[in-house]
């Protein structure tokens, strides 16, 4: 189904960014271009400027074997861009958020280090690690059921975080299961109740449910792991996830909420204004991620953001405020979402993708950074570079000044050292080269190892030149990750599949050992889950 209405803007300038009438014809090429450069069984897209939709496509199928065919009425998962719905319904429903704080310790009875406050779970800087990491870290598998009974006791499990909150900022999905648990409490009221009193009814998204059992995906939307070159499979869902996740939506229920968005804009009162009020850290830093919401800047254009995964399903959405535009997109498929909608916004206000200036030889490698202890990487073509440090990697270019950036990442580099900013996570730190020549696999790394912190294990096995590991926690018995050497006493632990997606990837496994030179533990951790230790005992 396809809309395009002609809807015109006076050209102005934002900063230097100068925009031009919308062309319709260059939006209605762009959004046709959508389901070939991002290919995969079906979605959707819209488009609303100035309150009104003024373009909307939905093609392909949300279900291939049964010819069911994606409507802009097929209802899909939007994930996480349902933390910004549950962040909605606390400030609407809680007068004085601090008045909460108090009883957040009660999730971590073990817990040794600061409590972070509510605001700071809104703002994901509570420090705390994301709790759909470490349940590969206590042995789930990506197709088991996770059961909602479950999330509460991984949690209480945590002794530390990896980093004092307010300080820093981590995505952490368990921050917004928290609220959810505390404003269902607070209330007496269901989430599905909530959501529908505060946003669904007063944006008209008449459709919109919460679904939070993922075993049964509403319309029966099936949604595909794989891609063009694999192939398609259907994804294997079962998890429960509410707050952080959970709510299904239509590309008409979430044209709505734009819609909503856009008059509600003058209303000191309203609900986006408030979610999208600036936030900052502790110190007063401007920080980029507040009450479920980033805040971004895409090509010139200042946004509040969103986007969500499930294995099988990805879902973006925007709001330029000055512009007054939002886009959404949302596929049945893992393609990039986010570059789909980037596309559509250039589009839309007829912004010119910059060309980069070239990049010089030289900047290729990998580090290890002093702060988190993870590794990073750097793999650069003649006009753009990759650098592999976050969940998400970022697209570096070549700035005048002689370092490599991305939106909030600055490199700079002496000698063999990096010094990497990081705007969105508050953070300036020290890369450390690492030098990839490998030695012969040291079998002393074999053995059984268990993590004060998790209260699980994990047994490294070494044979015929090949290193696996298998975990064991409160989840069971994981599936025997690949481990792989690529420095001194430095190991990666590739998880490409988890009940959660995007998956944690890779996991820097740094040994630890003493005088005598034997092995005597380790350091494990991912962007998400950070410097966790384990010791050996066999």
């Amino acid at each position: 189904m396809s809309r395009l209405l002609f809807f015109q803007i006076h050209e102005k300038t934002l900063g230097d960014i100068k925009m031009a009438d919308i062309n319709n014809a260059q939006l209605e090429a762009v959004l046709d271009l959508i389901p070939h450069q991002y290919r995969g069984p079906g979605g959707v897209v819209g488009v609303v400027k100035d309150g009104q939709i003024i373009a909307t496509r939905a093609w392909g199928y949300s279900d291939l074997s049964n010819h069911q065919a994606m409507t802009d009425q097929t209802r899909l998962p939007i994930c996480s861009i349902s933390k910004q719905f549950t962040c909605g319904v606390l400030l609407d429903k809680i007068d004085n958020l601090n008045r909460l704080n108090d009883r957040v310790s009660a999730f971590f009875p073990k817990f040794r280090g600061t409590i972070p406050t509510i605001k700071e779970l809104c703002d994901n800087q509570s420090g705390l690690r994301d709790y759909w990491a470490l349940s590969i870290l206590q042995g789930a598998k990506a197709e088991q059921t996770f059961e909602r009974d479950d999330a509460l006791p991984l949690l209480a499990k945590m002794k530390t975080g990896h980093f004092e909150p307010g300080t820093r900022y981590s995505y952490c999905n368990g921050n917004f299961r928290i609220l959810s648990e505390l404003i269902e409490a607070e209330t007496g009221e269901s989430m599905d109740a909530l959501y529908s009193e505060v946003i669904w009814a007063p944006a008209g998204m008449d459709t919109a449910v919460l679904n939070s059992d993922t075993r049964y995906p509403t319309d029966q939307v099936v949604g595909y792991e794989g891609n063009d070159e694999t192939g398609f499979f259907p994804a294997n869902n079962g998890i429960y996830w509410v707050g952080d996740a959970g709510i299904s939506a239509s590309l008409q229920d979430m044209l709505a909420y734009e819609i909503w968005i856009d008059k509600t804009r003058d209303d000191v009162g309203g609900i986006y204004r408030r979610l999208s009020e600036p936030p900052s850290f502790r110190d007063g830093t401007p920080a980029s991620y507040g009450f479920g919401l980033a805040h971004q800047t895409v090509s010139g254009v200042k946004v509040t953001s969103h986007g969500g995964a499930l294995r099988g399903f990805r879902a973006f959405r925007m709001h330029a405020a000055v512009e007054r535009l939002s886009v959404v997109v949302m596929f049945n498929h893992e393609a990039n979402t986010f570059g789909a909608a980037v596309s559509v916004l250039q589009a839309s206000l007829g912004i010119e993708a910059t060309t980069p200036h070239p990049m010089p030889q030289g900047w290729d490698g990998q580090w290890i950074c002093r702060e988190t202890d993870l590794i990073a990487r750097l793999e650069t073509s003649k006009m753009s570079g990759e650098l592999k440090f976050a969940t998400s990697s970022d697209n570096v270019v070549f700035g005048l000044d002689g370092h490599l950036e991305a939106e909030g990442v600055m490199l700079t580099r002496d000698g063999n050292t990096l010094t990497m900013q990081r705007d969105a996570e508050n953070m300036l730190t020290t890369l450390d080269s690492l030098a990839a020549e490998v030695a012969p696999l040291d079998m002393e790394i074999a053995g059984c190892y268990e993590a004060e912190e998790l209260e699980a294990s994990m047994v490294i096995e070494i044979r015929d030149g090949g290193a696996y590991v298998r975990i064991e926690g409160m989840f069971g018995s994981g599936i025997m990750e690949r481990l792989h050497p690529v420095g001194l006493d430095t190991w990666i632990m590739a998880t490409r599949r988890s009940m959660d997606a995007p998956a944690p990837g890779d996991w820097t496994l740094s040994l630890s050992r003493n005088d005598a030179g034997h092995v005597t533990g380790f350091r494990l951790g991912c962007w998400l889950a950070r410097q966790i230790d384990y010791i050996k005992i066999s």
